[in-house]
């Protein structure tokens, strides 16, 4: 054969094996954003059903008369102790932000909360975790990668109790609930970091949070039921 064959044959060979390459990284990558998409929707869904919950305890009766003055809120459907390092917890949960303009309520944007401080205080395995964003500082401080609570972004513990009153003067304003009982915890120094894959597995393509909440560039009618039920509780 000569040289010339020699290097076409080289170069068949390799275009070939670029396919094989190529074909695997397809099969591998369909699973994975599958998965994320699955994963986000649960999310969602879940978010709501712990909104519901918040609304319907009596208990977070302050919670309830201040929604309609947050600008944003987090829901964070399941905290769990070692959910996102050891030694720590941490879950997932999503942000959306209500329009200054119109009064309308987002689609989600996803994120991750971690942190080891509050691993010990869970008074079970689990809580579910609301989070309302009071400050523009609040809601700009969440369109980085990540933020740190209690740094440039201030974050305090909400009145709960039937009746509870109370002026609370801070960026973020957290309530948490661990077996349908309230829990205490002390989110400073958690950190939030955005969940790329999800948002982009909710989607259908690469968005950030400004993205998905100020220029509006995503949409999922899945999400309507949250958003929905989120604007009937803020009322």
């Amino acid at each position: 054969m000569t040289s010339k064959g020699q290097g076409l044959s080289r170069m068949k060979a390799f275009m070939a094996a670029a396919t094989v390459v190529f074909a695997l990284l397809v099969v591998v990558a369909g699973p994975a954003a599958a998965s994320d998409t699955l994963e986000a929707e649960g999310i969602v869904d879940k978010a709501r059903i712990t909104l519901i919950n918040f609304m319907d305890d009596s208990n977070y009766s302050w919670f309830h008369n201040q929604l309609k003055n947050a600008r944003g809120v987090l829901i964070f459907p399941q905290m769990l102790k070692g959910g996102f390092f050891l030694g720590g917890s941490g879950g997932t949960g999503v942000l959306l932000v209500k329009d200054e303009k119109t009064g309308e309520w987002s689609y989600p944007a996803f994120y991750t909360m971690g942190s080891i401080s509050f691993g010990l205080q869970f008074g079970g395995e689990a809580a579910e975790v609301v989070m309302l964003v009071m400050t523009k500082k609040g809601v700009d401080s969440l369109y980085s990668s990540s933020v740190k609570l209690g740094g440039d972004t201030s974050i305090s513990i909400g009145p709960v109790g039937a009746g509870a009153k109370g002026e609370v003067i801070t960026d973020i304003i957290s309530f948490a609930k661990s077996k349908g009982l309230y829990a205490g915890l002390n989110l400073e120094g958690s950190i939030l970091t955005v969940r790329d894959g999800l948002n982009e597995g909710y989607y259908g393509k690469d968005v950030r949070p400004v993205e998905i909440i100020v220029f509006k560039k995503a949409s999922n009618k899945k999400a309507d039921e949250l958003r929905s039920s989120l604007a009937k509780a803020a009322r």
